[in-house]
C-alpha cells in the first residue's frame, strides 16, 4: 500500500512535466515572437478592414506564428484603422500592446469645399496638434506664397503621421492637388485660362452646388456673367467674406491675416446686410473673381469650370430640396424667387 502511494508523486511529476513541455510549446506556437532579431516596420490597416482580415494579413506577413493565438490577444478589443510601428521579433502581446493604442499614422478624410482653416481644425482634432500648431498651418505654412493662400488642399482620405509637423503635412496637401490637376493643366492652357483662375472659379462651384450634378449648370451660368462683365453676385463668396471677419477680426484683403481667431460654425446662412460687408471677397460689390479660391474644391468643380452647361441663364436658385432652376432675366429670377422660395 505504502509503495503504492509513494508512486503517485512521482508519477504526478512526469505527468506535469509533460504538461510542461507540450504547454510551452503551445505557448510558443500561438503567442512567441516569429524572429529573434528584426527591425520596425510600418504595419498598414487600410479603412474598413475587419478584424479577421487584419489578423490574416499579420500572418501573411508574418508578423504573428499563429492567427488563433493572436485573435485570443484581441478578444476584447477591436483594431483600429491605420499605421503601426511593430517588429517580427515582437511577440503576439507586443505586437497586441501596441496594436491597442492608437496609430502612429491615422486615416484622415478631407471632404470638399473646405476653407483650410476647417481642415485645420480636423487635422489638430485627428493628429493631437497643440493651438499653436494649428494656428502655424492656418497662418505660416499655408501662406508661404500667395497662390497657394487656398484652394490647393486637395479634399481626399491621407494617412498622416503623427509625427510629422504641420508645414511637412502643408506640403503633402498641395503635392496630391499637383498629382491631381496635372491631367487638367494642358486643357486649361489650350483653352488660356490660368490655373489658379480655373480653380477661383471651381472654388465658387463646389460651393454654390447642391451636388455634382447641377455644378456644369452652375458653371455655365458663372462664365456667362463674367464674359458679359456682371458682377457674379454669389452668396458663397460674402460668406467667406463673412466668416473672416467673424474669425479674424479683421476685413482680409491680399495679404495674409496676423491672428487667428476662435473656432466656430463656418458658412452659415447669409443673411441680407450680408451683402453690404466691404470686402474684395464680395462679389455683390466687387466685379471679377475674388483674389483667392474660397475653398478648396474637388475634380468635379474643376471639371465643370471646363465643360460647363452652355445655357442662356444668367441667375439661378435652389430651392429648399436642393433643386436647381436657372433664368435668363432678372424678373424670371425674381419670379423663381417668390415660387419656390
Amino acid at each position: 500500500m505504502n509503495y503504492h502511494m509513494k508512486k503517485i508523486p512521482t508519477i504526478l511529476l512526469i505527468v506535469l512535466f509533460f504538461v510542461s513541455i507540450i504547454g510551452f510549446f503551445a505557448y510558443n506556437s500561438l503567442f512567441s515572437a516569429p524572429q529573434k532579431q528584426a527591425e520596425l516596420e510600418r504595419f498598414i490597416i487600410p479603412i474598413n478592414t475587419s478584424k479577421t482580415d487584419i489578423i490574416k494579413k499579420l500572418n501573411d506577413q508574418g508578423f504573428i506564428k499563429s492567427e488563433s493565438g493572436f485573435k485570443f490577444v484581441f478578444t476584447f478589443s477591436d483594431i483600429e484603422a491605420g499605421a503601426y510601428k511593430i517588429s517580427k521579433n515582437m511577440s503576439a502581446w507586443e505586437v497586441g500592446s501596441i496594436m491597442k493604442q492608437k496609430p502612429y499614422m491615422v486615416w484622415i478624410t478631407i471632404p470638399e469645399g473646405l476653407r483650410k482653416e476647417q481642415i485645420g481644425e480636423i487635422l489638430a482634432d485627428s493628429l493631437g496638434w497643440t493651438e499653436q500648431e494649428k494656428k502655424d498651418w492656418i497662418t505660416k505654412y499655408t501662406a508661404k506664397e500667395k497662390l497657394y493662400t487656398e484652394g490647393v488642399y486637395f479634399p481626399d482620405t491621407y494617412l498622416l503621421s503623427t509625427e510629422e509637423s504641420p508645414s511637412k503635412i502643408a506640403e503633402r496637401f498641395i503635392d496630391k492637388f499637383n498629382e491631381k490637376f496635372q491631367p487638367y493643366t494642358e486643357r486649361f492652357i489650350k483653352e488660356n485660362i490660368k490655373w489658379n483662375t480655373a480653380l477661383r472659379i471651381a472654388s465658387i462651384i463646389q460651393r454654390e452646388a447642391s451636388g455634382n450634378n447641377d455644378m456644369p449648370l452652375i458653371s455655365g451660368i458663372l462664365w456667362n456673367r463674367l464674359l458679359k462683365n456682371m458682377r457674379l453676385e454669389v452668396d458663397a463668396t460674402v460668406q467667406y467674406a463673412r466668416d473672416d471677419i467673424a474669425h479674424y477680426g479683421v476685413v482680409r484683403n491680399n495679404s495674409q491675416p496676423q491672428t487667428y481667431m476662435s473656432e466656430g460654425d463656418w458658412w452659415k446662412p447669409m443673411r441680407s446686410n450680408d451683402k453690404n460687408i466691404d470686402s474684395p471677397y464680395n462679389t455683390y460689390r466687387n466685379s471679377g473673381l475674388p483674389p483667392h479660391p474660397i475653398c478648396n474644391p474637388g475634380l468635379d468643380a474643376i471639371d465643370a469650370v471646363l465643360n460647363p452647361t452652355k445655357t442662356d441663364c444668367l441667375y439661378y436658385i435652389h430651392d429648399t430640396n436642393g433643386q436647381i432652376y436657372c433664368s435668363k432675366t432678372y424678373e424670371e429670377h425674381k419670379n423663381n424667387i417668390e415660387k419656390f422660395l
